[in-house]
C-alpha cells in the first residue's frame, strides 16, 4: 500500500553513501528555525506545527497542513547569556584540558602531536590528547615544531604559546571549576591578572565560550573534532531549539480544559527565567544576582535535558511531581526505543503458558481453540478456494465444536462485514476478490518465541494443531533452544499476515530448518528427557518386544509403509528386538559408527563386552546402545547425519 501523503516523483532515487553527524551550530539552529521564540504563548505558535483543539482542528502555518499531514516544525528561544550542555559537559572538559586557557593554543609538543596523527578513531584522539595535555603546567612559548603531516596540520601557522600557568580543569555540578596549586605569581614576567589571583575559580560559559572560539581548525582536527560538522563552542548552549507541539503533545480534557506536557511545562519555565534574566542584565543588577539568575537558567535546562542527574535535585511541577526530561523518554526499558520501538504491543498476536506434549511433531505447535477462534488470517476468494471459504462463513463467528469459521467478510471496495450480527444468507454471499478473515486451522504457519531472545533460535516457525484446554503445547525437544522449562513459563506466538511472510516463515524460520546452529554448526536439538531413556531401553540386547505392542508401535509410524520386518524370534512366539524398531524409522541411505558414553567399560553381569560400539548400515542398527552422545546435540550425531 502506498502512503498516499507523498505524491509519486519521477526523480532517480540516490543512494546513501555515509551518515555524517555533528553538532548543529547557532547560525544553523536559527536558520533552520521557523519562529524566534520569547514568550510562553510561543509555544502554541502555529507556525511550530497543526495542532487538534477541542472542538476544531488548527492547520500548520509553516506548511498548511493538518496534523495528519503536519510533521512539526521547530523554533528557538536565544538565551540571554550561555549555559553549559550537560550532554555535552565531558568532551567540554577534555577539550579544556587540552589547550592554554588564555591564549587556546594546543599544549602538546612535537611528540604527541605526531602519536594524535596516527590514531584512527576520534574518540580515542581526543582521550589520548586530553590525558597528555593535562600534564602540562604551563602553555609553551617556544613555536611548536613542524609535524611530519602537513595536510592535517600547517604547523607554520601556528602561534608561539603566551607562557601562561595552566590551572586544573574539573566539572563541579553544572558548572566547571578551575584550580591553580600556586597562588600569587608572576606569569612571565607580565603583570598579575585579578582573574588568576584566586587559588579556585569558576569558570563561566560565556569564559569557556571564549576559550572554545579562538581554537583553530588545525587543532580541532587534532582532537578529533571535524571543524566543518562539530567544533568545540558549538557544544555550549546559545540558541536552545524549541521543539513543535507533535513532540509535546497536550491532552484534552472532557471539561475542554487542556492538560500541557511535562516537556511544554519546563519551556514554559525556561522561557520566564529567561526572560527575567534579560531584564536584569538590562537594568544593570549586581553581577552576582545575575550570576544567581544564570544558575537557574542552566539548572532549568540541565534537567529539560536530563532530570535524573547524580548528585543534583530534579525539577518539579507545582504538585511536587518530577517532570519526564528528554532523556527519561528514551532510555530504560520503558523508554522510546525499548519499550515502543524494538517491542510493542501488537496485534495478531497470542501468550499463554507453556506445556510439554511428547505426542506432537517437532515443529507442531498445540494451541488452545480460545486462541484459533481469536485470531484470524485473510484470504482472498478465487475460483479455488471459493467453496472452502463458503463453508467457513457459513459456520461464522462461532463455529460448531471441533471446527473453526471466520470472523469478518471485506468487500471488495473496503467495506467489513461482522459475521457475529450476519444472520441472512445473502449478507454473506461471497464473489471472487473479496476478502475473508477467517479463523487459524490445523497446518497453519506460526511464528513462537520465548524472551529474552537471545539468538536467532529463540523465535522459530511452527505448524498449527489446534488442541482441548488453555495451553501451549510442546514437543519436549525444541524446549532447548528456547530455553524452556514447563515451571511456569509462558511463550508469545504471532501470526503472519500474508502469504509472503508464511513463505518466508515456511522456507527460513520452521524447527527442521533450525535444528542445526549457524553459532557452532552443530545440532542444538537433540532427543531429551523420557524419549532418550526409552530408547536406551529399547535398544539394549536383551529387548524383544511382543506382537500386539510392535504392531502399537506401528500405529504411531505416520509415513509407515506396510512392510513388517521379520521378527528376530519365531518361536515359541514371534518377537523383534528394539533396535529393529529404530531401524524403521532411520531414513535408508544413514551410515554411522558412535560409541556409547561407557564404551571403555564391561557391562556388569556379561562375560562378553558391552554393547557399546552403535553402528548404522543402510539405516539399519546393527549394534550398540543408544544414549545421549548418539542422539543429542553433538557434532556428527544421529540428528546432525539425518538433518
Amino acid at each position: 500500500m502506498v502512503d498516499t501523503r507523498f505524491r509519486y516523483s519521477p526523480a532517480e532515487v540516490a543512494k546513501i553513501r555515509a551518515v555524517q553527524f555533528g553538532v548543529l551550530s547557532r547560525d544553523e539552529l536559527e536558520v533552520m528555525s521557523v519562529v524566534n521564540i520569547d514568550s510562553t504563548d510561543g509555544l502554541s505558535d502555529p507556525k511550530l506545527g497543526a495542532t487538534v483543539n477541542h472542538k476544531r482542528e488548527a492547520r500548520c502555518a509553516t506548511c498548511d497542513a493538518g496534523p495528519a499531514d503536519c510533521p512539526g516544525h521547530f523554533g528557538h528561544l536565544v538565551l540571554a547569556k550561555p549555559i553549559f550542555h550537560i550532554g555535552f559537559m565531558q568532551t567540554v572538559l577534555e577539550v579544556l584540558r587540552c589547550v592554554c586557557i588564555n591564549c587556546s593554543r594546543l599544549l602538546a609538543n612535537k611528540g604527541i602531536v605526531t602519536k594524535s596523527l596516527r590514531i584512527r578513531n576520534s574518540k580515542d584522539k581526543l582521550k589520548y590528547m586530553s590525558e597528555a595535555c593535562k600534564r602540562h603546567t604551563k602553555c609553551l612559548e617556544d613555536d611548536c615544531p613542524e609535524t611530519q603531516n602537513k595536510k592535517d596540520v600547517d604547523s607554520t601557522k601556528r602561534k608561539s604559546g603566551c607562557g601562561h600557568v595552566q590551572p586544573i580543569i574539573i566539572v563541579e555540578g553544572m558548572g566547571i571549576k578551575a584550580e591553580y596549586k600556586a597562588p600569587k605569581r608572576n606569569l612571565g614576567g607580565t603583570e598579575e591578572l585579578p582573574e588568576y589571583v584566586e587559588q579556585r575559580q569558576s569558570l563561566s560559559a560565556e569564559k569557556v565560550i571564549e576559550i572554545l572560539k579562538l581554537i583553530s581548525d588545525e587543532d580541532c582536527l587534532l582532537l578529533g573534532l571535524n571543524p566543518i560538522y562539530a567544533r568545540p563552542d558549538w557544544m555550549i548552549l546559545q540558541v536552545l531549539p524549541i521543539p513543535p507541539p507533535s513532540v509535546r503533545p497536550s491532552v484534552v480534557m472532557s471539561n475542554s480544559m487542556r492538560s500541557e506536557d511535562d516537556l511544554t511545562h519546563q519551556l514554559a519555565m525556561i522561557i520566564r527565567q529567561n526572560k527575567d534574566l534579560r531584564t536584569k542584565i538590562q537594568n544593570g543588577c549586581a553581577a552576582h544576582i545575575i550570576k544567581e539568575s544564570v544558575q537557574i537558567l542552566q539548572f532549568l535546562v540541565a534537567t529539560y535535558f536530563n532530570n535524573e542527574l547524580s548528585g543534583q535535585p530534579k525539577s518539579t511541577q507545582l504538585s511536587g511531581r518530577p517532570i519526564k526530561s528528554i532523556c527519561c523518554r528514551l532510555k530504560s526499558k520503558e523508554g522510546r526505543v525499548r519499550g515502543n520501538l524494538m517491542g510493542k504491543r501488537v496485534d495478531f498476536s497470542a501468550r499463554t503458558v507453556i506445556t510439554p506434549d511428547p505426542n506432537i511433531s517437532i515443529d507442531e505447535l498445540g494451541m488452545p481453540w480460545s486462541i484459533a477462534l481469536n485470531l484470524t488470517f485473510s484470504e482472498t476468494v478465487t475460483p479455488y478456494n471459493i467453496e472452502r471459504l463458503k463453508q467457513l462463513v457459513e459456520y461464522g463467528a462461532y463455529p460448531p465444536p471441533c471446527k473453526t469459521g471466520a470472523k469478518f467478510i471485506v468487500r471488495d471496495d473496503g467495506r467489513r462485514f461482522d459475521l457475529r450480527y450476519l444472520k441472512k444468507s445473502s449478507d454473506q454471499h461471497l464473489e471472487i476478490g473479496f476478502k475473508v478473515e477467517r479463523h487459524l486451522a490445523d497446518g497453519d504457519y506460526v511464528v513462537f518465541n520465548r524472551q529474552p531472545s537471545l539468538h536467532k533460535m529463540s523465535i522459530m516457525g511452527h505448524r498449527v494443531k489446534i488442541m482441548p484446554y488453555s495451553t501451549f503445547r510442546l514437543n519436549l525437544s525444541v524446549t532447548t533452544p528456547y530455553n524452556a522449562d514447563f515451571d511456569g513459563d509462558e511463550m508469545n506466538m504471532h501470526v503472519p499476515q500474508s502469504f509472503e511472510t508464511r513463505a518466508e516463515v515456511l522456507e527460513l524460520m520452521m524447527v527442521p530448518k533450525c535444528i542445526v546452529s549457524p553459532q557452532s554448526n552443530r545440532p542444538i536439538m537433540g532427543i531429551v528427557q523420557d524419549t532418550l531413556l526409552g530408547w536406551y531401553k529399547i535398544s539394549r540386547r536383551d529387548t524383544f518386544i511382543e506382537k500386539d505392542v510392535f504392531m502399537n508401535i506401528l500405529m504411531w509410524w505416520e509415513d509407515f509403509d506396510g512392510k513388517i520386518p521379520t521378527p528376530a524370534i519365531l518361536k515359541p512366539k514371534l518377537m523383534w528386538t528394539g533396535k529393529q524398531v529404530f531401524s524403521l524409522i532411520i531414513p535408508r541411505h544413514i551410515n554411522l559408527i558412535r560409541f556409547s558414553a561407557w564404551h571403555s567399560e564391561v557391562e556388569i553381569g556379561f562375560n562378553t563386552p558391552g554393547d557399546t560400539v552403535v553402528r548404522i548400515e543402510k539405516g539399519h542398527l546393527l549394534s550398540g546402545t543408544l544414549c545421549k552422545r548418539t542422539l543429542g546435540t553433538s557434532t556428527g550425531s544421529l540428528v546432525h547425519a539425518i538433518w
